[in-house]
This record gives C-alpha cells, sequence and structure tokens, in this order.
C-alpha cells in the first residue's frame, strides 16, 4: 500500500471523508450508465496517437479527480480548472468530481452551473461525483444510517444538475459484517429509489473494511437488486485490516501495514457483474511502463470478459514517486497499451 493510501486512512480519522469500509441485468439506459455503443470525441485519444488507437480500446477513459489530491489540498489546483486540464493537458473527456473539493458547492447553482460550462466548454463529460463524509450507510445506529442517506441526496441533485450518471458512495459501517451488511442494504435502497427518481445510478466502491471482501458486497448487490444501484471496482482498493498508528498524524499511517487483503482479482471478478464503473488505480511503473502492484493485462481481462463494454475506465493515480502529472500520464500510457486485448 501507498504512502498515498495511508494517507486517506489519516483523512478518514480526521473526518474529512468516511472510508468505503436479487442480481438483475440493468435496465437503465447505457447513457445512464457512463456505457455507449459511441465514442466520445478524444475520450481515449492520447495526444499525437492516431484515430486507430482509439477505436482499439473496449471502453472509454475517464479521470478521478482525487489524482490530484495533493495540489487541490495544497491549494496549488483550483477545482473549477479540473475540466479543463483533463481536456487539454492528458486529451480525457471524461471527468469523476470528488465532494470534498467542492463540498459546500452542492446546492449552490451558480456554482455548479459554472462547473458545468467549463465541462462543456471543453468538450468534457462530467461522469460521477465521488462522495465521501456524509456518514456511514452500513451505520448501525439508524437514526445516523438515515441521516447519512439523506445527506447524499443534494449530491444525487448536483450530479443530475451536472449531467453525471453516477454518485459513488461507501459502504461503511462498524460492527459485525452481517450487521453492517444489513444496515447498508437498508440505505443504499433507499437511497438508490431517490436515484431513480433523478436518473441517477447509486454505486458502490471496494473502499476499505468491509467493503472490500468482493464476496461481502457482491451480496448486498444481490440483495438490494435495484437496476441503478451497482458497484464501482477499484483495482487496487482491497484491503481490509491495517494496522493502528501511533498517532493521528499523516506521518502514522504512512507506517501502517495492511494486516488482512482480500484477493483484488477475485474481488474485481466478483464485483464486475455490478459494474457501472471502473476505478483503474496506479501506484507506481516499472521501467517498461507496467504497474509495480497490479497486473493490468490480467484486471483489463477480468473486465472485459465481464461484458463491461463501452464504460469508463478512470484513472487514479495515487503514485509518490512521479509527480500527479507523470503519474496520470504513464496510467493512460498503460490503458491505451493494454486496452485492445
Amino acid at each position: 500500500m501507498s504512502n498515498i493510501n495511508n494517507r486517506r486512512q489519516f483523512l478518514r480519522q480526521m473526518g474529512l471523508y468516511t472510508m468505503g469500509i436479487g442480481f438483475l441485468p440493468s435496465v437503465l439506459a447505457a447513457c445512464n450508465e457512463g456505457q455507449s455503443t459511441k465514442k466520445d470525441k478524444d475520450s481515449t485519444a492520447q495526444p499525437g496517437a492516431g484515430t486507430e488507437t482509439a477505436k482499439e480500446l473496449f471502453f472509454k477513459i475517464s479521470l478521478a479527480e482525487w489524482s490530484f489530491h495533493q495540489a487541490l489540498f495544497a491549494g496549488k489546483m483550483n477545482h473549477l480548472d479540473f475540466a479543463a486540464r483533463a481536456k487539454n493537458e492528458f486529451g480525457i473527456t471524461g471527468v469523476e468530481y470528488v465532494n470534498q473539493f467542492f463540498k459546500d458547492k452542492a446546492k449552490d447553482q451558480a456554482y455548479l452551473a459554472d462547473m458545468k460550462k467549463r465541462a462543456d466548454d471543453n468538450g468534457v463529460r462530467s461522469v460521477l461525483i465521488m462522495c465521501d463524509g456524509e456518514g456511514e450507510m452500513g451505520d448501525l445506529d439508524a437514526k445516523k444510517r438515515m441521516q447519512a442517506v439523506e445527506n447524499h441526496y443534494k449530491w444525487v441533485e448536483a450530479a443530475q444538475f451536472l449531467g453525471c450518471h453516477a454518485i459513488r458512495v461507501n459502504a461503511a459501517g462498524e460492527g459485525k459484517a452481517e450487521d453492517v451488511a444489513k444496515a447498508a442494504i437498508e440505505s443504499l435502497t433507499k437511497l438508490s429509489a431517490f436515484g431513480k427518481d433523478h436518473g441517477i445510478n447509486v454505486i458502490v466502491e471496494n473502499h476499505g473494511g468491509f467493503s472490500s471482501n468482493g464476496k461481502w458486497l457482491s451480496n448486498i448487490m444481490k440483495t438490494v437488486n435495484m437496476p441503478n444501484c451497482g458497484t464501482l471496482p477499484d483495482l487496487g482498493n482491497f484491503c481490509i485490516k491495517r494496522s493502528k498508528p501511533e498517532n493521528n498524524t499523516p506521518e502514522a499511517w504512512a507506517k501502517t501495514t495492511c494486516l488482512e487483503e482480500y484477493d483484488r482479482y477475485e474481488g474485481v471478478t466478483e464485483l464486475m457483474p455490478f459494474a457501472k464503473g471502473v476505478s483503474a488505480k496506479t501506484y507506481d511503473f516499472d521501467d517498461a511502463g507496467n504497474e509495480t502492484t497490479i497486473d493490468y493485462k490480467r484486471m483489463l481481462q477480468i473486465v472485459k470478459d465481464a461484458g463491461y463494454k463501452g464504460g469508463f475506465i478512470g484513472i487514479e493515480y495515487e503514485g509518490t514517486r512521479l509527480s500527479e502529472e507523470e503519474g496520470v500520464r504513464k496510467s493512460k500510457e498503460l490503458l491505451l497499451r493494454l486496452g485492445a486485448i
């Protein structure tokens, strides 16, 4: 696990955001799942690459805003510039927002209109909003759990306004696995009903804790059994249990280790039948341009074999050795090279 992944744990502890701790084929329109039979212009085109390369991919490439979290937290980057940077610097025309970078703007129509205009002006599609810090969907306290559900309503409405197809939520909770699952099922059912009325999918990421157990999360999807409730398989988030830090500082969290990790290939295989998006986590690359911790050729084959075609795979770089910009470029090069399998 990278230091950045540990830093996420620290941020969750500080309250900046909450950890993400019967099956029916979707009957929603493909465009409402982030999938399409048409290629978004330049969505997979690398600067200087021919259109032949783009047409070979079985997916579209999007960019997760978390890839720039260091610059955003440090005030070196403005959230409103994200869409333009994605298109102009990286040739990517799909973006995945992170709510904590515009946390107080969910109901600010003028701000959201500015976001939408900037995306539209650059030919960028707003794909989804990753939501954190709004309470735990698997909280065993019924009052807190329902408050968490209601806290997400404004993000469903914001996603609809921006033209996104989904919001990403977390299935976190403290207690026995079966109790947290029951609570999360209740929450996701209620939130998905609200999302349905707005044409928005509610998708859950494997984001640590119970949610990083592929069987646990896939069973929740089978039980909720709603066409607009699905998963966002993250190719790297499969740590179920981490060691405790000596104190609540970034440095201390950086020294923690993963004590229990779910098999990522098994987990992705279990989550893909419900996927309405895929998060391409990357940490570092070798001299040949391969990700050093994840077998991307194997992962993309799993994704393809699940029938995922035309949907977005979002780059989410979390490394520390390379700059955020270089990490995004390396990630895109990797997807372009292996995406034609």
